[in-house]
């Protein structure tokens, strides 16, 4: 019944808070037991507040039986990534560098507003130190393991929230994504993401890395996302670049299926440098015949790129990293981790002529991939050309050595041009660790990655596999 209850859909949660048939106060105190018997070995969570979430769910409670729910996710616990300011909670983005002693007195939006709608949080997730890289350890917080493989890294930078999900330690996640922070983790760790439009979701305090930086939901079900989307969209007012508040219900359209739409399988996005592991590839091509078989005409085609992206896109975080390091001590730069610290040293050698050229050549590269997608309404790819590898290294292997973006090619075009772009589990690998698929639609169709992304969730539900940790 505990095992039923950590990896209930949070769907089905409130369904069965609404009929009485289940209470928030008993999911939530089988989440904070699962939570105080496996966290030793994942290393998800920096934060855990038990006394806040039991008083939050059993305010919950009290709701639901009143008949009078805040909203759609009220009840469900619910992490937040140690990158959002929390009321009352430090938020240290995996730095030594950061004090905890501050009045911490603030939400972020998209907190604020799953508190409003009366999520119950349990903590902060594990990121390596700023986010700055797609793998999830720290100086401050240690190494975060992946549930399918203890000796394996569940990903970065939203790593902690994807181990918390597929470990059963939460049915709902908030992540980030500046380069792939919620499709990485998301496919190493065998969950569903989203990373948004740029401006959807609001955020605040903004990033340093710039308009590149997302914030958006993760979960073990495409349904659950599309619930926590509908939360956390809403307006706030200190997003200065954030979209005007389009009042949509992701959850409506979101059974409509892919027939009739036209949808790009690209292998390797034409970019000759990218090399895909043979059973992710294998697994990915049996996606797209999947989706093809569900009405979709899936031809292969690829995006033809005006500039390499990884270029542009290393010239826009690499200068965000040295931005970033600039605002500390030289002694708070000696607590850092030592590839933030490269990242900066090699950002600073970029004048301000280099940084505009690269965001005048970020401005072609979203131009072009605009043009492809007046032919298609989708885009597939894998979301790695990998499975999970080695927990505590930056890189795959020694053959990345110099070139520590070559191994995160599908995610990071899209935070250069702004588009939504979702993972989802595909199959596993023989080893038996998860692989994804990544959808990528239109600016601003983030409702339709959702509806594609659950249609394919229908044909091959894999949300029911659990690693085994006990």
């Amino acid at each position: 019944m505990a095992d039923d209850l950590v990896y209930m859909s949070a769907t089905e949660m409130v369904g069965r808070f609404g009929d009485g048939s289940l209470s928030p106060l008993e999911v939530t105190r089988a989440i904070l037991q699962r939570i105080q018997t496996l966290d030793e070995k994942v290393n998800a969570y920096i934060l855990v507040d038990a006394d806040a979430a039991i008083s939050a769910a059993q305010a919950s409670e009290r709701r639901w039986h009143m008949g009078k729910a805040l909203g759609p996710v009220d009840g469900v616990p619910t992490s937040v990534k140690d990158l959002l300011v929390t009321r009352g909670w430090p938020t240290l983005r995996g730095s030594k560098a950061t004090d905890p002693d501050q009045p911490w007195n603030e939400d972020a939006p998209t907190v604020a507003r799953l508190k409003e709608q009366g999520a119950v949080l349990l903590g902060k997730t594990n990121t390596p130190e700023f986010g700055h890289k797609g793998v999830t350890d720290s100086l401050l917080a240690g190494i975060t393991r992946n549930p399918w493989d203890l000796d394996k890294t569940p990903g970065g930078s939203s790593g902690g929230a994807s181990a918390a999900l597929a470990a059963g330690m939460g049915p709902l996640a908030l992540g980030t994504d500046g380069g792939g922070s919620i499709r990485i983790p998301g496919s190493f760790a065998g969950v569903t993401g989203l990373k948004p439009t740029f401006g959807r979701v609001p955020a605040y305090p903004a990033s340093p890395f710039g308009t590149l930086a997302t914030v958006g939901p993760m979960a073990r079900t495409v349904t659950d996302a599309a619930l926590m989307y509908n939360v956390i969209t809403r307006p706030d007012i200190r997003d200065w670049m954030a979209l005007p508040d389009d009042g949509r219900d992701y959850l409506q359209g979101l059974e409509d299926g892919v027939k009739g739409l036209r949808i790009a399988y690209s292998r390797d996005l034409g970019l000759d440098w990218v090399k895909v592991d043979p059973e992710v590839a294998a697994l990915v091509e049996e996606a797209a015949k999947t989706i093809a078989g569900l009405g979709a005409t899936v031809e292969e085609a690829d995006p033809t790129f005006p500039h390499d992206p990884k270029d542009v896109f290393l010239a826009h975080w690499l200068t965000g990293a040295a931005y970033l390091l600039s605002l500390y001590t030289e002694e708070q730069r000696a607590k850092m981790d030592p590839s933030l610290r490269q990242f900066a040293e090699e950002g600073r050698k970029f004048s301000m002529i280099d940084f505009y050229d690269a965001v005048s050549r970020r401005s072609q590269i979203g131009l072009a991939l605009n043009y492809f997608f007046e032919k298609y309404d989708l885009l597939i790819t894998p979301t790695m050309p990998i499975p999970a590898f080695k927990a505590g290294e930056n890189l795959p292997s020694p053959d990345y050595k110099g070139d520590g973006f070559a191994w995160t090619p599908f995610t990071y075009p899209f935070n250069l041009s702004r588009q939504p772009a979702s993972t989802i589990p595909c199959g596993f690998t023989k080893a038996g660790l998860p692989v994804g698929l990544q959808i990528v639609g239109r600016l601003h169709e983030d409702a339709l990655v959702l509806q594609a992304t659950r249609a394919y969730e229908r044909a091959n539900p894999l949300y029911d596999r659990r690693p085994s940790l006990d």
